[in-house]
């Protein structure tokens, strides 16, 4: 299974010289067995693009495109990614507005509960309150890998509904404010970035464990 962060606050820096690009937002892509699945598109379609092309995305691969939650800077590239990808599916919260459901012509499959997007793939379902979020889980030898957008429900409630998956290996993503650290403690793998606020914190206190993220990032488990 390989992770590669396409879309972030920063570029990491060891691929600084292939003309990356950073902005606010997060999306990450996932490829295992064939499949390309697409975590949140970021903020800016232009920019999301121009990252994969520097990559070696071809942005018509990615069969499956899950959204954590409504907010521009997960789902501001949607609209350009989707001019070129025609048949991806778009995984998305039941609670996202009709609005924009209404402006994705690709299908639509809408999420509330925990399901298996496919083989080692899984969505934590909607978690939050005011702001209601999904998670991916993905299932690798080690354990499971949490990847957020925001974490907007909390830490806590993502690890809790990721538990009932598997045993946590570690996460990845926006952390938001987080800051009970000792949650994180049997963890194995932490790679915090775009709205986490305290990262600082958590690099200091796990740095066994943390690896930087940043555009361009990537990731291998079995």
């Amino acid at each position: 299974m390989k992770l590669t962060t396409v879309y972030d606050n920063e570029v990491y820096p060891e691929a600084s010289a292939t003309g990356l690009t950073s902005e606010w937002g997060f999306s990450c892509l996932i490829e295992l067995s064939g499949e390309r699945i697409l975590f949140d598109t970021g903020g800016d379609g232009s920019i999301l693009l121009h990252n994969m092309e520097r990559l070696g995305i071809d942005p018509k691969d990615p069969a499956t495109i899950v959204l954590s939650h409504e907010h521009w800077d997960h789902t501001g590239g949607l609209s350009d990614l989707l001019g070129t990808n025609h048949d991806a599916e778009v995984y998305l919260l039941e609670s996202f507005s009709e609005s924009f459901k209404n402006k994705i012509n690709n299908p639509v499959i809408e999420v509330r509960e925990p399901a298996k997007i496919c083989d080692r793939v899984y969505t934590t379902g909607e978690l939050g309150t005011s702001i209601k979020e999904q998670s991916l889980v993905l299932e690798t030898k080690s354990g499971m890998v949490v990847i957020t957008g925001c974490a907007h429900p909390g830490i806590e409630e993502i690890m809790g509904a990721a538990s009932g998956i598997g045993e946590i290996y570690g996460i990845a993503g926006g952390f938001h404010g987080f800051s009970d650290y000792h949650l994180l403690n049997s963890l194995k793998f932490l790679s915090p970035c775009h709205c986490t606020q305290h990262l600082s914190e958590i690099v200091s206190r796990f740095p066994d464990v943390y690896h930087k993220n940043g555009v361009g990032r990537v990731f291998t488990f079995e």
